[in-house]
C-alpha cells in the first residue's frame, strides 16, 4: 500500500492505493515498444522528407566541372534537388533565352553561391519544355545542364 498528499489551491487530498504484487515481462513489452516506436518514426521520415524526381550533382565526383547527369527529363510538378558536390563555388542560372515562354527565369534560378559541399537548393518544375541552366562562375568552362519537363 502507498499514500501520497498533496495540496493545491488550499484543498488537500489523500490518495491511498493498495498494489497487489505482480510480475510482469518487461522484455516483451519493451521489444513491442520499440517496433511501434520504428513504425512511427519511419512513417515521420517518409511523410516529412520531401521527395525529389532526380537529383543534380553540381561538380562531378572526381572534380569535373559540370552538372550530373547533365540533362534530365520530369514530368511537370516535379521537383529537382540540386546538391553542391565539387570544384565550388557553384550556383544555378537559368538562361532566359532558353526556357518556355512565359517562365520568370530570375524566379527560378539561384544566383547566390554555393559555397560549401552538400549544400541545396531546389526547383519545382510546373511549365513544360526546355529549361537551359548553367554555373555562373564556370560558364566559360562548359558547366551547362538541360530539363526537359513533360
Amino acid at each position: 500500500m502507498s499514500a501520497f498528499t498533496t495540496s493545491f489551491t488550499g484543498v488537500r487530498v489523500v490518495s491511498k492505493t493498495t498494489v497487489a504484487k505482480k510480475t510482469v515481462s518487461t522484455k516483451a513489452c519493451a521489444s513491442m515498444d520499440f517496433k511501434k516506436a520504428a513504425v512511427i518514426a519511419a512513417t515521420t521520415l517518409a511523410m516529412s522528407s520531401p521527395a525529389f524526381a532526380a537529383t543534380i550533382k553540381l561538380g562531378g565526383d572526381n572534380g569535373e566541372l559540370g552538372f550530373f547527369p547533365p540533362s534530365i527529363t520530369v514530368k511537370a510538378g516535379e521537383t529537382i534537388e540540386f546538391v553542391n558536390n565539387k570544384a565550388f563555388p557553384h550556383n544555378v542560372v537559368f538562361d532566359e533565352d532558353n526556357v518556355p515562354a512565359g517562365v520568370n527565369v530570375d524566379a527560378i534560378s539561384h544566383e547566390d553561391y554555393l559555397n560549401g559541399p552538400g549544400e541545396k537548393v531546389t526547383n519545382k518544375f510546373d511549365t513544360p519544355g526546355t529549361y537551359g541552366y548553367y554555373c555562373e562562375p564556370h560558364q566559360g568552362a562548359g558547366m551547362a545542364g538541360t530539363i526537359i519537363v513533360q
